[in-house]
């Protein structure tokens, strides 16, 4: 893709889309349910359809696409104003590298943004989403939401503790992640299905991801545990 511009410069670019992209494939072994997690009921309905509820209110998309395992036949009895894209991967970073190629099939440009974001993560609210996005749509680079780490941070070698980090400087990384299309593509071709997220394909580029404030309720519901405190602060959401 050429030379790419450093973190603290901004694009030239003219208005481009933003499209939406969210990884559903995943099988939701950590969670320890009967099936894939994002499809789990929590709050009334299954943990994704709130998911979407969130990004249908941001005006701005030009699409939402799920990328979902092939035979998976979820979303036809939940149709919605998305597009669904059965190449999910066995990895995630494969899953959104698919997802990205169909989405130039459907006609996004390498110069579109992209915000890739967990299914599992139900509680992002739309205020946080455009908060991204005005941070991000004059950045050369783009960037993600995160959360400044509050706690103090141990290093462990056979569940002792080895070390405390100083966690100044340091952030839990959250999605959405939102970067041009083409680039992102480029970034996670380069990696490989090891990375865990696209903004670390992106900085072994060499570049430097926009760090966006978030908040905690942000968090991915990856254990059995975080079903019951994502179901309350979802019911509290909807009462107010």
């Amino acid at each position: 893709m050429g030379t790419h511009a450093n973190g603290n410069a901004k694009a030239n670019t003219e208005t481009p889309r933003l499209w939406l992209l969210i990884p559903c494939a995943g099988s939701g072994s950590r969670a320890g349910a009967p099936g894939p997690k994002q499809y789990q009921t929590i709050a009334g309905k299954a943990m994704v359809l709130h998911t979407l509820q969130t990004f249908a209110a941001v005006g701005r998309l030009h699409c939402i696409a799920l990328v979902v395992a092939a035979g998976d036949h979820f979303f036809d009895q939940h149709p919605g104003a998305f597009k669904v894209l059965p190449c999910g991967g066995a990895t995630r970073a494969a899953s959104v590298t698919n997802g990205l190629i169909a989405l130039k099939e459907q006609g996004a440009l390498d110069a579109d943004w992209v915000l890739v974001h967990d299914a599992a993560r139900c509680l992002v609210s739309p205020a946080q989403v455009n908060a991204l996005i005005d941070a991000c749509l004059g950045d050369a680079v783009g960037g993600l939401l995160a959360l400044p780490l509050a706690d103090t941070l141990k290093q462990a070698v056979a569940g002792r503790v080895q070390d405390t980090l100083a966690r100044t400087d340091k952030w839990l990384a959250q999605t959405p992640q939102m970067f041009r299309l083409g680039l992102l593509l480029e970034a996670l071709q380069r990696c490989g299905d090891q990375v865990t997220d696209e903004a670390s394909a992106i900085e072994a580029m060499g570049l430097q991801p926009l760090l966006v404030a978030a908040s905690a309720h942000n968090f991915k519901v990856t254990y059995a545990e975080d079903f019951a405190l994502a179901e309350a602060l979802l019911l509290a959401r909807a009462s107010t």
